[in-house]
């Protein structure tokens, strides 16, 4: 037996060699194209010549002239701050109504969280053809109305963006609906009695009561739908392809397209340039939202 108060040789139930596949996994992946991205982006690295040399700071120079870089830049802001509302608003809104615990409500709980796991690409395809002038959508609305609809939903330069933002949230929001979800089922029972015995409505408790302590939850949807759609590409690509005259074109589609002309380097430049981009904004927004939830 082992003398009292000494412990026994440690024993090696995870030895540290199991971590080298998902490190090299890692390594070859993430860090070494993510360093050569940093890399690149001070070179002239074309499919024009054969040769690589450092060229400074002149692509960031002849990027921050470029005024479509720019409006890259305000769409992509602009589609994330519309689905990160949209996203939020779903999902928060379909969990409050699926929230009992019904065999009904836990078959539509999974038919909304089956595009989750769908593929963007197809999503997007298959609004694209859904919102064409002569697209389902309008042959719908056209048979309530008794009247023939041929509304361009992707084809105004006003309104293409919000459209396209809907369809990015209806695809994540069963995301956010489960998170919402976990996050009303540990609100006790006991806060919701006595606000009741005190007289609250439901709107005032959802207002006081429940909306305060979905803090945690609001902060991990409204960070990842930021971030998700701060780096979005497949299903605007597939809807607009950045139209119609650049107004859906986000950065990631800009970087597309900037690569298929074989402007390799300035195509890793705007790439460099979102990554600061999406850390520069995610940092203060997690950072805000964390404090919101040390003073609720």
């Amino acid at each position: 037996m082992l003398a009292k108060g000494k412990a026994g040789p440690r024993r090696q139930d995870h030895p540290l060699w199991f971590l080298i596949p998902a490190l090299a996994v890692l390594v070859v992946f993430f860090l070494v194209p993510t360093a050569f991205n940093f890399v690149y982006a001070f070179t002239d690295w074309s499919s024009f010549k054969s040769d690589i040399n450092f060229a400074g700071v002149d692509n960031f120079t002849s990027l921050i002239s470029n005024g479509t870089l720019r409006n890259a830049l305000k769409v992509t802001l602009v589609y994330a701050v519309l689905v990160a509302i949209f996203q939020n608003a779903f999902g928060l809104g379909l969990a409050l109504l699926l929230e009992r615990d019904t065999r009904v409500n836990r078959a539509v709980r999974v038919a909304f969280f089956v595009p989750v796991i769908m593929s963007a690409l197809a999503v997007g395809y298959i609004f694209q053809a859904l919102l064409k002038p002569d697209g389902a959508l309008n042959g719908i609305i056209g048979w309530f109305t008794g009247a023939e609809v041929s509304i361009p939903w992707l084809g105004d330069t006003t309104w293409t963006i919000v459209v396209v933002a809907i369809v990015h949230a209806w695809k994540w929001m069963g995301l956010s609906m489960l998170i919402y979800l976990a996050g009303l089922k540990t609100i006790s029972e006991d806060v919701l009695e006595a606000a009741r015995l005190d007289g609250a409505g439901r709107w005032t408790m959802f207002r006081s009561i429940r909306f305060p302590l979905l803090a945690p939850a609001v902060t991990f949807n409204v960070a990842t739908a930021l971030l998700g759609s701060m780096n979005g590409f497949d299903i605007v690509q597939a809807t607009t392809e950045g139209g119609p005259g650049g107004t859906t074109e986000l950065l990631n589609i800009y970087i597309f397209r900037t690569f298929g002309q074989g402007l390799f380097a300035q195509a890793t430049t705007m790439s460099l340039v979102l990554f600061l981009l999406v850390a520069i904004l995610a940092f203060p927004v997690i950072r805000f939202l964390r404090k919101r939830e040390d003073v609720l």
